[in-house]
């Protein structure tokens, strides 16, 4: 892997860790589903305009429409909707833990949906971070963590395991900026009667300006960017192995930021979960989720699975 390929990698992991940090800001100060909705619109219509501009086009194949679709109501109407309102009461650390282990349930799904063969360095991944997230969880509600927050997140984030496992195809035939737009729109139009139900009671702060752009701008279109270039250059699997770096990037922002805590078994659960996510990402065949997807598509490339995983 070259240099450059490092940075990338390290600036995708920074910033779709640091979602959670400025998420956690803008569900302190008004509505979780109102600001997520507005957020999408804006992300959606900055994206689609972009895609324009580059000359993409929304006539999409079949299969990236059901995938857009699928993938815009699973990652971003359930998922980050459940996890912006547990982000009233769940820790942005404790967060950004929970959705890392996506990769983990993704390799599970395609054990036992698939019938995958999971090597045992894979299967002793899967066993330790699943683990390390009960160790998290269970120190967690002892010291007072809210139970409806964490239930929350777990919903959210298995939300986003069948929403990476529909991505397959969704990038085949071009246009990659304008599904990403197209399905951030979808996520706000989900929302949007959810989000009429709120009030905002107090007028927006400098905070929450400044959180809302980072949220928009940053985790929202420019990790995407690096991530789709990334997977252009060393591929999907070798690109994956940085989320192993999101538990430990997600806790580091927050304590930073937000003067977050983490216990002793806080910290051993992070390096657990982290040497987990490691192992089933290593022991990945390179070309078995291709050819997978390959067959499903008729032919066509497969996605790059975890687009858009921010917060």
């Amino acid at each position: 892997m070259d240099i450059r390929s490092l940075l990338m990698g390290l600036s995708f992991a920074f910033i779709w860790s640091s979602a959670f940090t400025s998420a956690r800001y803008i569900v302190l100060e008004a509505p979780p589903l109102s600001s997520l909705a507005l957020r999408f619109t804006v992300s959606g219509l900055i994206g689609i305009a972009l895609a324009r501009m580059l000359g993409q086009s929304w006539r999409l194949s079949r299969g990236q429409w059901r995938a857009t679709v699928v993938f815009g109501l699973c990652q971003n109407a359930l998922y980050l909707g459940f996890y912006w309102v547990a982000m009233q009461w769940v820790e942005a650390g404790l967060a950004s833990i929970l959705a890392a282990t996506m990769p983990l349930i993704v390799a599970a799904l395609g054990w036992g949906l698939y019938r995958e063969k999971v090597p045992p360095l894979g299967l002793a991944g899967l066993v330790a971070g699943f683990a390390g997230v009960a160790l998290i969880m269970g120190s967690r509600l002892n010291g007072g963590a809210d139970p409806l927050g964490l239930v929350f997140c777990v919903i959210g984030v298995l939300a986003l395991a069948v929403a990476t496992l529909s991505m397959r195809g969704a990038s085949s035939g071009g246009n990659v900026l304008m599904v990403v737009g197209l399905q951030m729109l979808i996520g706000a139009a989900a929302l949007t009667p959810f989000a009429l139900t709120e009030s905002w009671t107090t007028p927006p702060s400098t905070t929450f300006i400044v959180a809302f752009a980072y949220t928009v701008l940053a985790p929202g279109l420019l990790a995407t960017w690096i991530w789709f270039r990334l997977v252009a250059r060393i591929g999907a699997t070798r690109a994956a192995t940085f989320h192993f770096l999101n538990p430990v990037f997600g806790v580091g922002i927050a304590a930073v930021l937000l003067g977050e805590r983490m216990s002793l078994l806080d910290l051993v659960g992070v390096v657990i979960v982290t040497l987990g996510i490691l192992a089933v990402q290593l022991s990945a065949r390179p070309g078995a989720a291709a050819r997978r997807a390959a067959r499903e598509a008729g032919g066509e490339g497969a996605s790059p699975a975890g687009l858009g995983r921010t917060p």
